[in-house]
């Protein structure tokens, strides 16, 4: 597989305006039972005991506000599914003040508000068209949520960077997430998404420049 060092994406910064072009082809494979329901045609602003019974909960003993919490974040997640790419509908899940944090280069920075929230459906959308969250751990407690996932896709378009695009070479990825939900009267206030951008960027072929490193340190010292 072609690699491409790391000084070639110096920071994925630098404003990503990305389109989304033709509509992504149905994911492969047979999705889990919590896969299921956030990719049906539409999320229960609540959720039934059945609903609940299919989601790898570390904790099944909700209250009614913990489940309506759950159903926005699961609403969230269904919006950013490659089969859907609704840009719109994930910004109408946030407070008039909604932060997200955590994914540097979207919009050329580390924290999105207002209409620059859709920018992470668009973005990922893009060079993931099969984009699907595999939920593994939920935690709900109170009006937060806490979720250990892994995000995966096959590298079908260009992945924009400040030195050009890379092509896409079809390979398959699957990278670690740990996603923070902080509610408030059903909207979100704060979204903390940490994803391991090392992992993601080894699997596009992206690979660490040693050299121009140690030489960078080399001259501060």
């Amino acid at each position: 597989m072609k690699v491409h060092r790391w000084k070639t994406i110096t920071a994925m910064a630098a404003g990503l305006a990305l389109a989304i072009g033709a509509a992504p082809p149905a994911i492969s494979g047979t999705p889990s039972q919590a896969a299921t329901l956030v990719q049906s045609p539409k999320v229960s602003a609540t959720l039934s005991a059945t609903d609940l019974s299919k989601l790898p909960l570390t904790n099944r003993h909700l209250t009614k506000r913990e489940k309506a919490n759950l159903a926005v974040v699961l609403r969230a997640y269904h919006a950013g599914e490659g089969d859907v790419l609704d840009a719109q509908g994930f910004m109408n899940l946030f407070a008039r003040d909604g932060v997200l944090n955590g994914i540097g280069g979207v919009e050329g920075q580390s924290s999105l508000r207002g209409q620059q929230l859709g920018g992470l459906i668009v973005w990922m959308g893009t060079f993931l068209p099969d984009v699907h969250r595999e939920l593994k751990h939920i935690t709900v407690n109170g009006d937060v949520v806490s979720i250990e996932l892994s995000i995966q896709g096959t590298f079908l378009g260009g992945f924009e960077t400040p030195a050009g695009v890379i092509k896409p070479t079809g390979a398959k990825v699957d990278f670690p997430t740990a996603d923070f939900w902080y509610l408030r009267n059903g909207k979100v206030e704060v979204f903390d998404c940490h994803i391991a951008f090392t992992t993601l960027y080894a699997q596009l072929g992206i690979l660490p420049d040693y050299a121009s490193a140690v030489a960078a340190s080399a001259r501060t010292h």
